[in-house]
């Protein structure tokens, strides 16, 4: 059975549904020497005759093996035409993608590269999960972090995020702050498995060492002790773009100088062949990476 190929069994399927060899060989594009040269070796392949064949232009008739084949053959012409299909939406960049993510992706650059994603190709599934602060890259297709991450990886620095600073509005005047101006205040932090010891070097480097009065990982949280005026805080612009903490009346914002800042990474399996979809993900990320660097503030 090894043998049967799937040309054989459509060549059966045309001669049943046309009646002669002939009228298949001429639906196919085969001679009609071709199309019995297939049917041999789809008989010799199965161990009997397919077809019984009367002669002259009298239909040939199926024997009862021959709906036997038939009957899985149209199974299998079904599958292999799923699969046909399924390959096509394939490199036309359907298919699903498996994305790794962070909080402050999660909040400016994501939501944009799924919604051009899923326009461009309704029928793609997009799987995404957060990811813990030492990530591998495993199964996923794409991971975001913020650092460089090690193993078997490629990866693409997709923006540099400057670290701001947040106080209540008329702790200090309006403009940019020497990092310096930070050491011993009380500050809120970020939660010791994030970003806590990189951050806590560039504060030092900077002449800064605050005196940290609460952790959290949820930005959120963080902001909320600010407004209540437990202590001020550093995050980085992308927790604060595109949310309504610019027209919270109940926070100001400040550039840092100098200002800690984080690169932004994105990551995928080395040696191995992506997918259209990831390759124009990759694409689309690039894309909104450069308009996000746009609206950030540039140092002079």
């Amino acid at each position: 059975m090894v043998e049967v190929e799937l040309r054989h069994l459509a060549t059966m399927e045309a001669i049943v549904e046309e009646g002669t060899f002939g009228r298949a060989a001429g639906r196919l594009g085969y001679t009609q020497s071709t199309i019995s040269q297939q049917v041999a070796a789809l008989e010799k392949a199965v161990g009997g005759p397919v077809f019984e064949r009367p002669g002259g232009p009298r239909p040939v008739r199926i024997t009862p093996l021959g709906a036997v084949v038939l009957e899985h053959g149209r199974e299998l012409l079904e599958r292999a035409q799923a699969l046909v299909e399924a390959v096509d939406r394939f490199q036309a960049g359907d298919g699903r993608i498996d994305i790794g993510t962070f909080q402050s992706v999660s909040n400016v650059i994501l939501p944009s590269l799924v919604s051009r994603l899923r326009d461009e190709h309704p029928g793609c599934e997009i799987r995404l999960c957060e990811t813990p602060p030492d990530p591998e890259i495993g199964k996923l297709d794409l991971l975001f972090h913020d650092r460089p991450i090690e193993g078997e990886v490629e990866h693409l620095k997709l923006v540099d995020d400057p670290y701001l600073l947040v106080t209540r509005p008329g702790d200090l005047p309006d403009g940019p702050v020497g990092l310096e101006l930070l050491d011993d205040k009380p500050m809120v932090g970020c939660h010791v498995s994030c970003d806590k010891p990189w951050m806590d070097r560039a504060l030092a480097d900077g002449g800064a060492r605050p005196r940290i009065v609460f952790r959290s990982p949820g930005n959120e949280a963080i902001l909320a002790m600010v407004r209540a005026g437990l202590g001020w805080a550093v995050l980085p612009w992308l927790a604060l773009h595109g949310s309504e903490v610019s027209s919270d009346g109940r926070l100001a914002i400040h550039e840092l100088r100098p200002a800690p800042t984080r690169g932004i990474y994105l990551h995928w399996p080395a040696r191995t062949t992506r997918s259209p979809l990831a390759d124009r993900a990759i694409e689309i990320a690039t894309d909104i990476a450069a308009e996000v660097s746009a609206a950030q503030p540039h140092q002079a």
